[in-house]
């Protein structure tokens, strides 16, 4: 399938916008199958169309904007010792580009939560693990918006095992599981993959790309489009970033929600817990 891609130079256009990954449109009932977990565990990532009704979707975005307002008001700037992102629209009005640990703020993010196939998840890519809503970063919202008072508006290359050692841990398999609460066109960037490189050694992991400063697109990159509601699979091995919006303004939001996968020893975060190096590197790059 994916060996399928022509092999050619990328031209401008491509460099650009990439292409467009030509997937199955895979959907979890329950249990995964078989052929998706095949899918899964040959090329790094997969996904699920329509795992929740888009009214389901539309529904967590009211309770981001109720959530974004209630921290506004509070001015609180980090959650557990994990830094808000701030951001500012065109028209001034401040927003949060990243908020972690969403479901201990929303009631409607700890709904969304409980669902059963989470669990499902777990239990056949990563058994094990567990949901840990109050450990690391939580249950993490960003928003992707593409203006001047935006900090949060595309993140460089890099895979997740920076944030393992970040966290004195070694690299270990990692499950991002990405929730599209708002479409994800082509035009509003999104997630790029360099699939099957979550099969490479800890060194071509942490040398590869200089993590999170390599903005540029990649020629073997491939791009996932969403749809509100759909959600997307990534092992944090693989060389993954978020690219870059075409469009500006309102048409550039892009508002994905990530679970809080966890395995090794519970390390509950608290509001004492100090900030990890991690987002002390993000802070230098702007974010």
């Amino acid at each position: 399938m994916l060996d399928q891609l022509p092999n050619r130079p990328a031209s401008p256009s491509d460099l650009r916008a990439n292409r467009v990954i030509s997937i199955p449109d895979f959907h979890l009932e329950g249990q995964l199958t078989p052929e998706q977990i095949d899918f899964f565990e040959v090329y790094g990532f997969i996904r699920f169309k329509q795992f929740v009704p888009r009214e389901r979707a539309n529904e967590l975005y009211q309770a981001l904007l109720e959530l974004t307002d209630e921290l506004v008001k509070k001015g609180v700037d980090q959650i557990n010792g994990v830094p808000l992102i701030k951001g500012k629209r065109d028209d001034g009005s401040p927003y949060f580009g990243r908020i972690p640990f969403a479901s201990l703020q929303h009631p409607e993010f700890a709904k969304f939560l409980r669902d059963p196939r989470f669990q499902a998840i777990i239990d056949q890519l990563a058994p094990g693990s567990r949901l840990g809503e109050d450990e690391r970063d939580g249950l993490v919202v960003n928003r992707f918006r593409n203006e001047p008072g935006a900090k949060y508006k595309n993140l460089g290359w890099h895979t997740d095992s920076l944030r393992d050692l970040a966290y004195f841990e070694k690299p270990r398999r990692y499950l991002n599981v990405g929730f599209s609460i708002t479409d994800s066109p082509m035009k509003v960037g999104g997630l790029r993959v360099l699939p099957c490189t979550h099969h490479q050694s800890i060194a071509s992991m942490l040398t590869t790309k200089i993590h999170f400063f390599d903005m540029e697109p990649d020629p073997n990159e491939l791009a996932i489009e969403t749809e509100a509601g759909d959600l997307t699979i990534h092992d944090g091995r693989i060389w993954h970033r978020t690219a870059l919006a075409e469009v500006t303004g309102d048409a550039s939001e892009r508002c994905v929600t990530y679970l809080p996968i966890m395995d090794g020893p519970v390390i509950k975060k608290h509001e004492k817990s100090p900030t990890p190096v991690y987002f002390h590197l993000k802070k230098f790059l702007g974010y």
